[in-house]
């Protein structure tokens, strides 16, 4: 097997796409965190920023790779034929909508990172840009919830 046909291989693909949407949620905890301890370090923010913004990005660059080439033509029909068609009816859509927002967001709270401490207090961004830096990961893992509901939907034909 060449290295592409591996990369490309079902099993990876889902968890390359599931290992870089947690380095996103992990890198924006990591954010939070420097928010909450109210550290001097600009550039500590902007790293974990970054980190989130490239694994949101690398997860919904292959989880878009996947829809298309996999779950469209493999996976949905077996989920629509079987007993929790729901799953896909309202999980995936669910989870594609969501998702669409995830890496803008996460783009906006890189941007906020940027401001130096006092810059970020003086316009009032820090409470909006910590409820942001909070929203990231609790939408990534609700979208991580529905991915397994999809997941057993299409395995076992039952939620």
């Amino acid at each position: 097997m060449d290295i592409i046909s591996f990369i490309t291989a079902k099993p990876v693909l889902i968890g390359l796409h599931l290992g870089f949407a947690i380095l996103g949620i992990d890198a924006f905890l990591w954010l939070l965190g420097e928010y909450i301890a109210n550290a001097e370090s600009t550039r500590r923010r902007v790293w974990a920023a970054v980190l989130g913004c490239i694994g949101f990005a690398v997860s919904w660059i292959v989880g878009g790779y996947y829809y298309v080439t996999y779950y469209g033509a493999l996976v949905k029909p077996i989920i629509l034929k079987g007993t929790a068609p729901w799953a896909h009816a309202i999980a995936m859509e669910a989870k594609e909508h969501i998702f669409l927002f995830m890496v803008p967001l996460a783009l906006t709270a890189l941007f906020i990172a940027m401001l130096d401490r006092p810059t970020l207090e003086q316009s009032g961004l820090k409470k909006p840009a910590m409820w942001l830096v909070v929203l990231l990961p609790v939408l990534g893992l609700t979208i991580g919830l529905m991915g397994y509901v999809i997941s057993a939907a299409a395995r076992w034909g039952i939620v």
